[in-house]
């Protein structure tokens, strides 16, 4: 029997594709194919193959109808984060060549002021009425059906330390809408099929939440979706529409966490067949509390947009606590300052095996810097292998602070102080100092009913100091209201190091 969303279009139409977990809307299968097909017969009728499509849409239903859209035309799609600042947004739909955008009247004011300084565009499309230059869907003029081409994403690097960049893959060869390369390890190490019921609550611009729904579709799952986190709506979730397979990131376990008991017993999560998580290195206590709570249902990955894929099960994490797995995507390499093979246990750069060429989209110098060979490429990780293969990542290499010669990744202090019951989140960087170039900070936002005072940062330093080596700890403790985070997880260190390089 064949595979894959147009087939599961033909066979089950009635189908829901998506479910809108917060008020149980749906798009069924057959919506999907109908809708899809008249907008790619419009694109197709403006763009060449391979041309790239803007897309800036929240989470809703129709992020998947223009998204297959564009996948079954032969085309590239680029989300756009739609809590970048406008300059940002408009540097992504400008940089990636963009000749169609597709924008929501619900970030109407971002969509027209990176419109504005995108001169390349041709046509501005709206999935609902028509607003400024934007045309409704529904309005634009009919056009002749084209055959289906399986097209690729542009997915544009998070930009955490420094302005996104751009990647670009040939287009694959398989028919449009079946499995290929990136559904493979979601049939074969998670097990989805026609019977899954996948929930994520993630943003759908961004890599992992957009390739896992459209990949449950492909291998004939529901997906269900939220256009924000609620903890206790996905808990309601779970058991309502019976849940089997889930995609979360750590602060997503941390907000659960928190939640009373007596609410989180409240429901039923036994339809879970795994959790899975990644986008973020995750606190060992927080697992330890998740596997406890829901399981050894608990699943990690760890992967890149560029491509490697690691994957560590419950029972694995538990014996070697801190993995984040071994390869499922051929060898990865742990590389010395000089370009040297480092020996088991040494932490270096992690590189990985490309599973096929890319490019940073009019970056030579960064692809280079990146990709040795045109086989090898980094994230930018830091990490080590031990004897059986298991991969543990220390930090990223932009984020390592050095003080007085020493250096230090601050994710391992992170994962102490978000321990501290007065916190709610945090983030650990590296700011001037005078006699050792740089010195240990952290940034804390704190749970409700907590409030800063120097006393607490003099407890939060002393906190880390009783289970961590002295000169990994704050020397001091800034107050905020909020930690800056990408949607995924990631916290913006970009952003903050900037900051108090200004102040200093």
């Amino acid at each position: 029997m064949s595979v894959g969303v147009f087939a599961t279009a033909e066979r089950h139409p009635d189908k829901p594709a998506a479910i809108l977990g917060s008020d149980g809307s749906m798009l069924t299968f057959g919506d999907l194919a109908e809708r899809s097909a008249r907008l790619a017969a419009i694109l197709r009728s403006h763009l060449d193959i391979g041309d790239r499509v803007a897309v800036l849409l929240e989470n809703r239903l129709d992020y998947f109808v223009v998204i297959w859209a564009i996948r079954r035309s032969g085309l590239r799609w680029v989300p756009i984060n739609w809590h970048l600042h406008p300059r940002e947004s408009a540097y992504i739909v400008d940089n990636c060549d963009a000749r169609v955008f597709v924008a929501s009247p619900k970030l109407r004011e971002l969509a027209e002021q990176s419109a504005a300084q995108s001169p390349k565009l041709e046509l501005l499309i709206s999935v609902d009425e028509a607003f400024g230059a934007f045309q409704a869907i529904d309005d634009l003029p009919p056009a002749p059906p084209v055959a289906d081409l399986e097209g690729s994403a542009m997915m544009y690097s998070s930009g955490t330390t420094g302005a996104p960049k751009g990647i670009v893959r040939a287009l694959p060869p398989q028919a449009a809408g079946t499995p290929g390369p990136a559904e493979h390890p979601m049939r074969e190490s998670y097990h989805f099929d026609g019977n899954t019921m996948f929930l994520c609550p993630g943003p759908l611009y961004h890599a992992a939440p957009l390739f896992w729904t459209m990949g449950a579709q492909v291998l004939g799952g529901t997906s269900v979706i939220f256009p924000t986190f609620d903890p206790e709506q996905v808990l309601a979730a779970i058991e309502r529409h019976k849940v089997t397979h889930t995609l979360f990131v750590p602060t997503h376990f941390v907000r659960m966490l928190k939640l009373p008991a007596e609410v989180r017993a409240r429901y039923d999560l036994s339809s879970l067949k795994a959790v899975i998580h990644a986008a973020a290195p995750c606190p060992p206590d927080i697992k330890r509390q998740m596997i406890a709570w829901m399981g050894p249902v608990i699943e990690e990955f760890y992967g890149a947009s560029e491509g490697g894929f690691t994957t560590v099960s419950s029972a694995e994490w538990l014996a070697r606590p801190g993995t984040v797995g071994r390869s499922t995507a051929g060898p990865l390499r742990i590389l010395g300052e000089n370009g040297e093979d480092l020996p088991q246990g040494q932490a270096g750069t992690i590189y990985f095996q490309l599973p096929a060429p890319l490019a940073y989209h009019n970056e030579p110098e960064k692809t280079r810097a990146t990709i040795i060979d045109d086989v090898w490429c980094t994230a930018g990780d830091v990490g080590y292998l031990d004897e059986e293969g298991y991969l543990f990542l220390v930090d990223r290499k932009n984020h390592m602070i050095i003080s007085g010669g020493v250096n230090i990744y601050p994710l391992e202090t992170e994962n102490v102080l978000i321990m501290h019951p007065a916190v709610r989140d945090v983030a650990v960087i590296g700011v001037p100092n005078a006699e050792f170039g740089e010195e240990v900070k952290g940034v804390v936002s704190l749970e409700p009913g907590q409030e800063a005072s120097p006393e607490l940062a003099a407890e939060l330093i002393a906190f880390c100091r009783e289970r961590l080596t002295h000169y990994k700890c704050p020397r001091s403790i800034d107050f905020i209201d909020e930690v800056p985070r990408l949607p995924s997880g990631k916290v913006r260190k970009h952003d903050l190091m900037a900051r108090y390089r200004e102040t200093a």
